[in-house]
């Protein structure tokens, strides 16, 4: 499949790419929002993390892919709406269109008074997975940029050791480059295991990787 375009050889480049790419073609047929459904299934099926009547907290959720996932692995036989086991409350600084017995509140993150509405929303509960989709808008400048990626999932870790049971795990995407060996050392230095995952869904030309934390120190 050929798709036509006036725009820059890249960008047509980008679009057949994304047009004959199995994974977009396989979150159609499946009715996921967004290829990244197969990045967190894949990091699932190999750790097993998520199980029913869970507390789930998914950050930078939208358009909703990751918490589509999450929903479909807490009901029963995997059902996309009706009966659900679990808590799953999602957030973003984007809007997202409403996933049945999902949670979503829009914010951004970095600020306290929306930490304290995610806060609020727990209602004392302990939150046995975070799982974290959020990225900065990338400057191209890449200390910056790395920077700023740092501080999104060092605020993703002290959420976690606040809110989430020893025994929890976190799921953060990272961009492997610049700072990202810092990273690795923070993620070490809370959790006790630690497990670098580049899912098959994510593109190969892509620095995108995740880290996964299991099992607070």
């Amino acid at each position: 499949m050929k798709v036509k375009t006036q725009s820059k050889k890249v960008n047509k480049s980008w679009l057949n790419d994304h047009v004959n790419d199995p994974y977009v073609k396989m979150a159609k047929k499946d009715g996921y929002r967004a290829r990244a459904a197969y990045k967190l299934k894949e990091i699932d099926e190999t750790l097993g993390l998520f199980k029913p009547g869970m507390v789930v907290v998914d950050l930078g959720s939208a358009p909703g892919a990751w918490s589509q996932y999450l929903r479909r692995c807490m009901a029963p036989e995997g059902a996309a709406a009706g009966k659900l086991d679990a808590t799953l409350i999602a957030l973003d600084l984007l809007p997202m269109e409403p996933i049945e017995g999902v949670h979503f509140l829009q914010g951004d993150f970095r600020e306290p008074e929306v930490l304290e509405q995610l806060s609020h929303h727990l209602d004392g509960r302990i939150v046995d997975v975070v799982v974290s989709d959020m990225a900065p808008n990338l400057s191209g400048v890449e200390s910056a940029d790395a920077a700023r990626m740092a501080h999104l999932v060092e605020l993703a870790v002290e959420f976690c050791q606040a809110h989430m049971k020893k025994e929890g795990a976190l799921v953060v995407k990272v961009f492997h480059g610049s700072g990202y060996s810092q990273l690795v050392k923070h993620f070490k230095e809370t959790f006790k295991e630690v497990k670098p995952f580049k899912p098959k869904a994510s593109r190969d030309k892509s620095a995108e990787n995740f880290l996964v934390g299991i099992g607070l120190k």
